[in-house]
Order: C-alpha cells, then structure tokens, then sequence
C-alpha cells in the first residue's frame, strides 16, 4: 500500500466503533477505557498518532441530547409522572448512554483519522 493510496473509511469506522484497531480490525485498540494504545497488538499499526481530544465527548453529548429531550417530553406529558421520579430515571439513563457512547465513538474518530492520514497516521503507509 503506498502512501497516497486511499484507505476505506466505512472499515476502519466500523472497526473503531467495535473498539478494534482500524487497520487489521483484529487487535484491541483500547488499552483501558479510553486510552488508545500506542500500537496494535495484532499487526503492529502504530495509534499513538491520534487526536480525539473533546470530539468523542461532544458527540455523545450531542447524541444523548437529542435522543433522551425527545423522551423526557414524551414521558411527562404521556404519563405526568413525580418530578424526582423523571429525573432520576432520566439522570440513569443518560449517564448509561452516554458510558456505552464514549469509548465507541472515540474508537471511531481514530478510524477516520487513520483513514484519512490525519496527525501522522500516513507516515507509515
């Protein structure tokens, strides 16, 4: 693979989203919870390049945003429920989400910047 050739950026999200390394999709690219590993255990693709910094937490953000305001609308005026009562089921539900987002969407962000050769990931071919 040369370096000017195009990596597929539909995979290597994919794989990311599974948390796996973006270019073989075999090795784990997540050392703990959200720390990327320095290179892929499998085949040796060196991560430490990336740069996610907030966007993985602005997205779920976003995300949680836009799916739990719908619900919170819907569940009061449907059913009129104890303040206390939403807010706890709803505080649940957004931390909930947005744990299983977050590492998700961090792994998916370093797939499109490995695809797309951002922050030194073209270095190595």
């Amino acid at each position: 693979m040369t370096e000017t050739s195009e990596r597929p950026m539909r995979p290597a999200m994919l794989r990311g989203w599974r948390r796996r390394c973006p270019s073989c999709g075999a090795g784990p690219m997540l050392r703990g919870y959200l720390k990327v590993r320095d290179s892929c255990p499998v085949c040796l693709e060196e991560l430490h390049h990336h740069r996610a910094d907030d966007g993985p937490a602005y997205l779920t953000i976003l995300i949680v945003g836009h799916l739990m305001a719908p619900i919170i609308l819907w569940s009061f005026t449907t059913f009129r429920p104890d303040p206390l009562v939403l807010a706890s089921v709803i505080s649940v539900g957004c931390v909930a989400l947005s744990l299983y987002l977050l590492p998700r969407l961090k792994g998916m962000i370093v797939g499109v910047q490995w695809a797309k050769r951002m922050h030194g990931f073209g270095a190595e071919g």
